[in-house]
Protein backbone atom coordinates (compact mmCIF):
# COMPACT_ATOMS: atom_id res chain seq x y z
CA UNK A 1 0.00 0.00 0.00
CA UNK A 2 1.18 3.53 -0.79
CA UNK A 3 1.55 6.75 1.15
CA UNK A 4 -0.31 9.27 -1.02
CA UNK A 5 -0.69 13.05 -0.94
CA UNK A 6 -3.67 14.57 -2.74
CA UNK A 7 -3.56 18.25 -3.67
CA UNK A 8 -7.10 19.52 -4.04
CA UNK A 9 -10.34 18.59 -2.28
CA UNK A 10 -12.97 19.43 -4.87
CA UNK A 11 -15.45 16.77 -5.90
CA UNK A 12 -13.00 14.76 -8.04
CA UNK A 13 -10.15 14.92 -5.54
CA UNK A 14 -12.52 13.90 -2.74
CA UNK A 15 -14.03 11.01 -4.69
CA UNK A 16 -10.52 9.71 -5.43
CA UNK A 17 -9.20 10.12 -1.88
CA UNK A 18 -12.12 8.05 -0.65
CA UNK A 19 -11.41 5.35 -3.24
CA UNK A 20 -7.70 5.28 -2.42
CA UNK A 21 -8.28 5.20 1.35
CA UNK A 22 -10.85 2.42 1.04
CA UNK A 23 -8.28 0.43 -0.92
CA UNK A 24 -5.93 0.67 2.07
CA UNK A 25 -3.58 3.47 1.00
CA UNK A 26 -2.52 6.08 3.56
CA UNK A 27 -4.00 9.36 2.29
CA UNK A 28 -3.27 12.96 3.26
CA UNK A 29 -5.29 15.59 1.41
CA UNK A 30 -4.43 19.29 1.07
CA UNK A 31 -6.69 22.25 0.50
CA UNK A 32 -5.62 25.89 0.24
CA UNK A 33 -8.72 26.82 2.26
CA UNK A 34 -8.37 26.23 6.03
CA UNK A 35 -12.14 26.40 6.47
CA UNK A 36 -12.55 23.58 3.95
CA UNK A 37 -9.98 21.48 5.80
CA UNK A 38 -11.83 22.05 9.04
CA UNK A 39 -15.24 21.19 7.56
CA UNK A 40 -14.07 18.01 5.81
CA UNK A 41 -12.21 16.85 8.91
CA UNK A 42 -15.22 17.41 11.15
CA UNK A 43 -18.07 16.18 8.96
CA UNK A 44 -16.32 13.54 6.80
CA UNK A 45 -18.69 14.72 4.05
CA UNK A 46 -18.36 16.81 0.89
CA UNK A 47 -21.32 19.15 0.35
CA UNK A 48 -21.48 18.41 -3.39
CA UNK A 49 -21.19 14.62 -3.04
CA UNK A 50 -24.30 13.55 -1.12
CA UNK A 51 -24.37 9.98 0.09
CA UNK A 52 -20.58 9.66 0.35
CA UNK A 53 -18.68 9.32 3.62
CA UNK A 54 -14.96 10.07 3.82
CA UNK A 55 -13.00 7.33 5.63
CA UNK A 56 -11.72 8.26 9.08
CA UNK A 57 -8.18 7.35 8.02
CA UNK A 58 -7.91 10.32 5.62
CA UNK A 59 -5.95 13.25 7.06
CA UNK A 60 -6.76 16.78 5.86
CA UNK A 61 -4.27 19.64 6.01
CA UNK A 62 -3.81 23.21 4.82
CA UNK A 63 -0.01 22.73 4.92
CA UNK A 64 1.25 21.81 1.45
CA UNK A 65 4.56 20.57 2.87
CA UNK A 66 2.75 18.09 5.12
CA UNK A 67 0.83 16.74 2.12
CA UNK A 68 3.93 16.32 -0.06
CA UNK A 69 6.85 15.21 2.11
CA UNK A 70 7.67 11.51 2.09
CA UNK A 71 4.86 10.46 -0.25
CA UNK A 72 5.07 7.57 -2.68
CA UNK A 73 2.68 9.40 -4.98
CA UNK A 74 1.29 12.92 -5.34
CA UNK A 75 -2.10 13.46 -6.99
CA UNK A 76 -2.84 16.88 -8.48
CA UNK A 77 -6.60 17.43 -8.28
CA UNK A 78 -6.83 21.23 -8.38
CA UNK A 79 -8.68 23.04 -11.22
CA UNK A 80 -6.50 23.71 -14.26
CA UNK A 81 -5.92 27.46 -13.59
CA UNK A 82 -4.29 26.55 -10.26
CA UNK A 83 -2.05 23.70 -11.41
CA UNK A 84 1.03 25.87 -11.96
CA UNK A 85 0.82 27.71 -8.63
CA UNK A 86 0.17 24.42 -6.80
CA UNK A 87 3.11 22.73 -8.52
CA UNK A 88 5.34 25.68 -7.60
CA UNK A 89 4.26 25.39 -3.97
CA UNK A 90 4.70 21.61 -3.88
CA UNK A 91 8.01 21.38 -5.74
CA UNK A 92 10.35 22.04 -2.78
CA UNK A 93 8.79 19.14 -0.86
CA UNK A 94 8.56 16.55 -3.66
CA UNK A 95 11.10 13.78 -4.10
CA UNK A 96 13.50 14.01 -7.04
CA UNK A 97 11.85 11.17 -8.98
CA UNK A 98 8.39 11.71 -7.48
CA UNK A 99 5.49 9.81 -9.03
CA UNK A 100 2.97 12.56 -9.84
CA UNK A 101 -0.52 11.83 -11.16
CA UNK A 102 -2.53 14.72 -12.58
CA UNK A 103 -6.30 14.19 -12.62
CA UNK A 104 -7.35 17.68 -13.73
CA UNK A 105 -8.29 18.32 -17.38
CA UNK A 106 -7.24 21.40 -19.28
CA UNK A 107 -4.41 23.30 -20.92
CA UNK A 108 -2.57 26.47 -19.99
CA UNK A 109 -3.74 29.29 -22.28
CA UNK A 110 -0.54 31.34 -22.02
CA UNK A 111 1.90 28.55 -22.88
CA UNK A 112 -0.34 25.94 -24.62
CA UNK A 113 1.21 23.37 -22.27
CA UNK A 114 -0.66 20.32 -21.04
CA UNK A 115 -1.05 20.11 -17.28
CA UNK A 116 1.64 17.47 -16.78
CA UNK A 117 3.99 19.66 -18.82
CA UNK A 118 3.19 22.56 -16.49
CA UNK A 119 3.87 20.40 -13.43
CA UNK A 120 7.10 19.08 -14.95
CA UNK A 121 8.34 22.59 -15.71
CA UNK A 122 7.73 23.83 -12.16
CA UNK A 123 9.33 20.73 -10.66
CA UNK A 124 12.38 21.16 -12.92
CA UNK A 125 12.85 24.71 -11.61
CA UNK A 126 13.28 23.10 -8.16
CA UNK A 127 15.76 20.56 -9.54
CA UNK A 128 13.25 17.69 -9.56
CA UNK A 129 12.65 15.15 -12.35
CA UNK A 130 9.22 13.64 -11.58
CA UNK A 131 7.61 10.62 -13.21
CA UNK A 132 4.43 12.09 -14.66
CA UNK A 133 1.09 10.38 -15.30
CA UNK A 134 -2.21 11.78 -16.55
CA UNK A 135 -5.28 9.97 -15.20
CA UNK A 136 -8.27 10.74 -17.40
CA UNK A 137 -11.49 9.30 -18.79
CA UNK A 138 -15.30 9.34 -18.55
CA UNK A 139 -15.39 9.67 -14.77
CA UNK A 140 -17.93 11.87 -13.04
CA UNK A 141 -17.02 12.26 -9.38
CA UNK A 142 -20.65 11.86 -8.36
CA UNK A 143 -20.66 8.28 -9.67
CA UNK A 144 -17.14 7.29 -8.56
CA UNK A 145 -17.98 8.48 -5.04
CA UNK A 146 -20.87 5.97 -4.98
CA UNK A 147 -18.77 3.08 -6.37
CA UNK A 148 -20.64 2.91 -9.67
CA UNK A 149 -18.65 0.97 -12.32
CA UNK A 150 -16.23 3.29 -14.13
CA UNK A 151 -13.25 3.05 -16.50
CA UNK A 152 -10.26 5.39 -16.72
CA UNK A 153 -6.83 5.63 -18.36
CA UNK A 154 -3.39 5.96 -16.75
CA UNK A 155 -1.29 7.70 -19.42
CA UNK A 156 2.48 8.11 -19.50
CA UNK A 157 5.38 7.44 -21.86
CA UNK A 158 7.01 5.92 -18.76
CA UNK A 159 5.39 2.47 -18.83
CA UNK A 160 6.43 1.68 -15.26
CA UNK A 161 4.94 4.92 -13.93
CA UNK A 162 1.67 4.28 -15.80
CA UNK A 163 1.54 0.76 -14.37
CA UNK A 164 2.19 1.98 -10.82
CA UNK A 165 -0.68 4.45 -11.05
CA UNK A 166 -2.86 1.77 -12.64
CA UNK A 167 -2.20 -0.55 -9.71
CA UNK A 168 -2.75 2.22 -7.14
CA UNK A 169 -6.20 3.21 -8.45
CA UNK A 170 -7.55 -0.11 -9.78
CA UNK A 171 -10.49 -1.59 -7.88
CA UNK A 172 -13.41 -3.86 -8.77
CA UNK A 173 -15.37 -0.64 -9.41
CA UNK A 174 -12.69 1.44 -11.19
CA UNK A 175 -11.04 -0.35 -14.10
CA UNK A 176 -7.80 1.35 -15.17
CA UNK A 177 -6.18 0.99 -18.59
CA UNK A 178 -2.75 2.32 -19.64
CA UNK A 179 -1.79 4.44 -22.66
CA UNK A 180 1.65 5.75 -23.66
CA UNK A 181 0.13 8.76 -25.51
CA UNK A 182 0.02 11.16 -22.57
CA UNK A 183 -0.22 14.25 -24.77
CA UNK A 184 -3.15 12.85 -26.73
CA UNK A 185 -4.94 11.91 -23.52
CA UNK A 186 -4.48 15.40 -22.09
CA UNK A 187 -5.40 17.21 -25.30
CA UNK A 188 -8.57 15.12 -25.57
CA UNK A 189 -9.45 15.80 -21.94
CA UNK A 190 -9.18 19.55 -22.48
CA UNK A 191 -10.93 19.82 -25.85
CA UNK A 192 -13.90 17.61 -24.97
CA UNK A 193 -15.01 20.18 -22.40
CA UNK A 194 -15.28 22.85 -25.10
CA UNK A 195 -17.32 20.52 -27.33
CA UNK A 196 -19.57 19.78 -24.34
CA UNK A 197 -20.30 23.50 -24.02
CA UNK A 198 -21.51 23.38 -27.63
CA UNK A 199 -23.73 20.37 -26.87
CA UNK A 200 -25.19 22.19 -23.89
CA UNK A 201 -25.83 25.34 -25.92
CA UNK A 202 -27.70 23.28 -28.51
CA UNK A 203 -29.79 21.70 -25.74
CA UNK A 204 -30.54 25.12 -24.27
CA UNK A 205 -31.78 26.26 -27.68
CA UNK A 206 -34.24 23.38 -27.66
CA UNK A 207 -32.48 21.31 -30.31
CA UNK A 208 -32.78 17.56 -29.95
CA UNK A 209 -30.88 14.31 -30.00
CA UNK A 210 -29.94 14.69 -33.68
CA UNK A 211 -28.07 17.90 -32.95
CA UNK A 212 -26.36 16.40 -29.92
CA UNK A 213 -25.23 13.37 -31.93
CA UNK A 214 -23.90 15.66 -34.65
CA UNK A 215 -21.92 17.74 -32.16
CA UNK A 216 -20.43 14.64 -30.53
CA UNK A 217 -19.34 13.02 -33.80
CA UNK A 218 -18.17 16.18 -35.56
CA UNK A 219 -16.60 17.30 -32.29
CA UNK A 220 -14.50 14.15 -32.03
CA UNK A 221 -13.44 14.74 -35.66
CA UNK A 222 -12.16 18.22 -34.70
CA UNK A 223 -10.37 16.85 -31.67
CA UNK A 224 -8.72 14.05 -33.64
CA UNK A 225 -7.63 16.36 -36.47
CA UNK A 226 -5.94 18.72 -34.06
CA UNK A 227 -4.44 15.86 -32.04
CA UNK A 228 -2.98 14.26 -35.16
CA UNK A 229 -1.44 17.60 -36.20
CA UNK A 230 0.16 17.80 -32.75
CA UNK A 231 1.71 14.36 -33.11
CA UNK A 232 -0.79 12.48 -30.96
CA UNK A 233 -2.18 9.04 -31.74
CA UNK A 234 -5.52 9.14 -33.58
CA UNK A 235 -6.52 5.98 -31.70
CA UNK A 236 -6.47 7.91 -28.42
CA UNK A 237 -9.35 10.05 -29.65
CA UNK A 238 -11.55 7.01 -30.35
CA UNK A 239 -10.86 5.59 -26.89
CA UNK A 240 -11.99 6.24 -23.34
CA UNK A 241 -10.25 9.60 -22.97
CA UNK A 242 -11.53 10.86 -26.33
CA UNK A 243 -14.89 9.56 -27.50
CA UNK A 244 -15.76 8.00 -24.13
CA UNK A 245 -15.19 11.17 -22.14
CA UNK A 246 -16.82 13.31 -24.82
CA UNK A 247 -20.02 11.25 -24.79
CA UNK A 248 -20.43 11.39 -21.02
CA UNK A 249 -19.60 15.10 -20.84
CA UNK A 250 -22.06 15.98 -23.61
CA UNK A 251 -24.94 13.93 -22.21
CA UNK A 252 -24.72 13.68 -18.42
CA UNK A 253 -26.69 15.65 -15.86
CA UNK A 254 -23.46 15.74 -13.83
CA UNK A 255 -21.50 17.62 -16.54
CA UNK A 256 -20.70 21.19 -15.53
CA UNK A 257 -19.79 22.08 -19.11
CA UNK A 258 -23.03 20.68 -20.51
CA UNK A 259 -25.06 22.49 -17.86
CA UNK A 260 -23.20 25.75 -18.39
CA UNK A 261 -23.72 25.54 -22.15
CA UNK A 262 -27.41 24.80 -21.66
CA UNK A 263 -27.80 27.94 -19.54
CA UNK A 264 -26.00 29.99 -22.17
CA UNK A 265 -28.28 28.54 -24.86
CA UNK A 266 -31.25 29.60 -22.73
CA UNK A 267 -30.01 33.19 -22.80
CA UNK A 268 -27.79 33.59 -19.74
CA UNK A 269 -24.46 35.39 -20.00
CA UNK A 270 -21.42 33.09 -19.55
CA UNK A 271 -20.43 34.53 -16.16
CA UNK A 272 -24.02 34.21 -14.95
CA UNK A 273 -24.13 30.60 -16.15
CA UNK A 274 -20.90 29.79 -14.30
CA UNK A 275 -22.28 31.26 -11.09
CA UNK A 276 -25.41 29.15 -11.42
CA UNK A 277 -23.38 25.97 -12.03
CA UNK A 278 -21.45 26.81 -8.86
CA UNK A 279 -18.21 25.00 -9.78
CA UNK A 280 -15.30 25.47 -12.19
CA UNK A 281 -16.32 25.10 -15.85
CA UNK A 282 -13.15 23.79 -17.46
CA UNK A 283 -14.40 24.21 -21.04
CA UNK A 284 -14.28 27.98 -20.64
CA UNK A 285 -10.72 27.74 -19.29
CA UNK A 286 -9.63 25.47 -22.17
CA UNK A 287 -11.23 27.55 -24.94
CA UNK A 288 -8.37 30.09 -25.42
CA UNK A 289 -5.75 27.34 -25.71
CA UNK A 290 -7.93 25.36 -28.14
CA UNK A 291 -8.26 28.37 -30.42
CA UNK A 292 -4.53 29.11 -30.33
CA UNK A 293 -3.63 25.49 -31.02
CA UNK A 294 -5.92 25.48 -34.04
CA UNK A 295 -4.12 28.54 -35.40
CA UNK A 296 -0.67 27.21 -34.55
CA UNK A 297 -1.21 23.89 -36.33
CA UNK A 298 -3.43 25.20 -39.13
CA UNK A 299 -6.40 23.02 -38.18
CA UNK A 300 -9.97 24.13 -38.79
CA UNK A 301 -12.12 23.86 -35.63
CA UNK A 302 -15.61 25.09 -36.59
CA UNK A 303 -17.48 23.93 -33.48
CA UNK A 304 -14.83 25.28 -31.11
CA UNK A 305 -14.76 28.54 -33.09
CA UNK A 306 -18.55 28.71 -32.80
CA UNK A 307 -18.34 28.40 -29.02
CA UNK A 308 -15.78 31.24 -29.03
CA UNK A 309 -18.13 33.46 -31.05
CA UNK A 310 -20.95 32.88 -28.56
CA UNK A 311 -18.98 32.98 -25.31
CA UNK A 312 -16.34 35.61 -26.05
CA UNK A 313 -17.85 37.74 -28.81
CA UNK A 314 -21.51 37.73 -27.78
CA UNK A 315 -22.81 36.20 -31.01
CA UNK A 316 -26.35 34.83 -31.15
CA UNK A 317 -26.27 31.05 -30.57
CA UNK A 318 -28.96 30.52 -33.21
CA UNK A 319 -26.99 32.57 -35.73
CA UNK A 320 -23.85 30.54 -35.02
CA UNK A 321 -25.72 27.26 -35.51
CA UNK A 322 -27.10 28.56 -38.82
CA UNK A 323 -23.58 29.55 -39.85
CA UNK A 324 -22.28 26.05 -39.07
CA UNK A 325 -25.09 24.43 -41.04
CA UNK A 326 -24.32 26.61 -44.10
CA UNK A 327 -20.61 25.73 -44.27
CA UNK A 328 -19.30 24.52 -47.63
CA UNK A 329 -20.19 20.89 -48.43
CA UNK A 330 -17.46 18.36 -47.62
CA UNK A 331 -16.98 14.60 -47.50
CA UNK A 332 -17.34 13.23 -43.98
CA UNK A 333 -13.80 11.87 -43.65
CA UNK A 334 -11.71 14.90 -44.56
CA UNK A 335 -8.57 15.86 -42.67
Amino acid sequence: MLNIGILGTGTWGTALLRLLANKGHAVTAWSALPQEVEALSATRRHPKLPGMTIPDSVIFTADVAAACRGRDMLVFAVPSPYVRSTARAAAPFAANDQLIVDVAKGMEAETLMTLTEVIGEEMAKAGKAPRLVALSGPTHAEEVSLDLPTTIVSASPDAQAAARAQDAFMTDRLRVYTNADIRGVEVAGALKNVIALAAGIAGGLGYGDNARAAIITRGIAEMARLGAAMGCSKETFSGLTGLGDLVVTCTSMHSRNNRCGMLIGQGKAPDEAVREVGMVVEGLNALPAALELGKKYGVELPIIEGVHQIVDLGASPRAVVAQLMRRDPKPENWM
